[in-house]
């Protein structure tokens, strides 16, 4: 193992050498322990900022949060000087990378500032000040340093609309923004030196990047062709070995795990629901019956009282329907219910379908909370919630059966519109 790298001499931040032409400039935060309230960072985070140098100039790749500004200044300052800056790209604007940039164009004015084409509405809301002059880029686009080149791709949604990475040609180096990131602390900086950092990288991916797979996918599409000799994130350590292991991780965590479970053509629904009495699990199990007749749908039913909540997160995001069952007590849908709901903010739940039953006492307002609750997270709806007063009768559960059915054909394409007679709404 290497000698850790030198931070500091004599009390002043140092750059640390990632190759001839490439530095790290950024700083640390050991004692953060949440970040962006939702995030826990047992090791705290680091804001990683780089010195680009060409024989034309020097880039700077990100700054670090106020707070850090003046290690990122010191360390900046033992590589190069403001005038020699050339170029500054910013990959994503939020403020722990964005903090430095104020001070940063006040010393080098003469720099070119590089955003993404949709960071350009945020830079002024996030900034306040009108004097930055920018250029947006896209993928594909360039800008030359002399014998060096950063090459732009586009990553919209990891995790803000602005999220671009850039590439350094000549030696093979990604800067990848947050994609690939972690919030680890660790002054020996790289991926083969610090302590063990998996989970911090899988926890940062399932908070940050899971809700956007969809996006994670098309990001990948334009990095895995990539020859790649670093991967320098935003945060945490930076991947100098075998980075290609950190691609085709985030390729395992963004493939769907039921794909190779299940036939071509086949649909899973997901039946969750929890009872006080028996009555509304009644009615889960007559839906059950019912949705397992239709051909080509996989029906599982699960009791919400005897199982932790975590796991279903994960069914329900390779899930084609979930359905919903909660009595209602004291006017409201039952916590269980509620936790599970309030669980599935991380993944992406559009144009999935949904359904809610139950039954109740008095006044049945959970099925309809829930129901507004499952077109909040933008699933679909097809077929309005079932609601039994009490103990269920042999017509009810029949009902509940045919509220499975309808459900299970609905997934299929297979349910016919409902055709309105006129005179039902005189």
């Amino acid at each position: 193992m290497s000698k850790p790298p030198v931070l500091t001499v004599d009390g002043v931040a140092q750059a640390v050498r990632l190759s001839e032409r490439v530095h790290w400039i950024g700083a640390l935060d050991p004692t953060l322990r949440t970040f962006d309230i939702i995030l826990k960072t047992a090791n705290g985070t680091s804001y990683n900022a780089y010195v680009v140098r060409g024989d034309a100039g020097v880039a700077i790749i990100d700054t670090v949060k106020e707070n850090f500004a003046g290690d990122f200044f010191a360390r900046l300052e033992s590589v190069a000087r403001y005038d020699e800056i050339k170029v500054i790209v910013l990959n994503h604007l939020e403020p722990d990378h964005t903090g430095a940039l104020p001070e940063l164009m006040r010393r080098a004015p003469q720099a070119q500032l590089y955003i993404s084409q949709k960071a350009q509405s945020m830079l002024k809301a996030l900034l306040k000040q009108d004097a930055f002059d920018f250029t947006p880029v896209m993928t594909g686009d360039k800008v030359s340093l002399g014998d060096r080149t950063l090459t732009f791709f586009h990553t919209p949604y990891l995790h803000w609309p602005d999220t671009q990475c850039a590439y350094l040609v000549e030696e093979k180096t990604l800067f990848s923004g947050d994609v690939f990131g972690c919030h680890f602390c660790d002054t020996r900086l790289f991926n083969d030196e610090v302590g063990d950092f998996r989970f911090s990288f899988e926890y940062y991916y399932a908070h940050i990047m899971r809700p956007f797979k969809e996006y994670v996918n098309r990001a990948l599409i334009l990095i895995e062709p990539l020859p790649l000799n670093k991967i320098l994130p935003a945060h945490g350590p930076l991947l100098r070995d075998q980075p290609q292991r950190y691609v085709q991780r985030y390729r395992e965590l963004s493939s769907p795990a039921l794909q190779s479970e299940i036939s071509a053509g086949e649909k899973t629904l997901l039946i969750f629901y929890i009872s006080s009495y028996g009555n509304t699990r009644r009615m889960a199990e007559a839906i059950y019956e019912g949705a397992m007749a239709v051909e080509h749908v996989r029906v599982s039913l699960y009791d919400l009282e005897g199982s932790e909540i975590t796991p279903f997160v994960d069914l329900i995001e390779g899930a084609d329907g979930i359905l919903f069952g909660t009595p209602t007590i004291n006017g409201d849908a039952v916590k269980p219910v509620w936790d599970l709901l309030s669980s599935l903010a991380v993944i992406n739940l559009k144009s999935k379908l949904g359904g809610v039953f139950g039954s109740y006492g008095w006044t049945g307002e959970g099925v309809k909370m829930v129901e507004d609750r499952l077109r909040g997270l933008k699933l679909r709806v097809p077929i309005p919630g079932i609601r039994i007063k009490l103990i269920p009768t042999e017509e009810e559960i029949q009902i509940c059966r045919e509220f499975g059915h309808d459900m299970a054909q609905d997934l299929m394409g297979l349910r016919q519109p409902k055709v309105i007679d006129m005179a039902d709404l005189a």
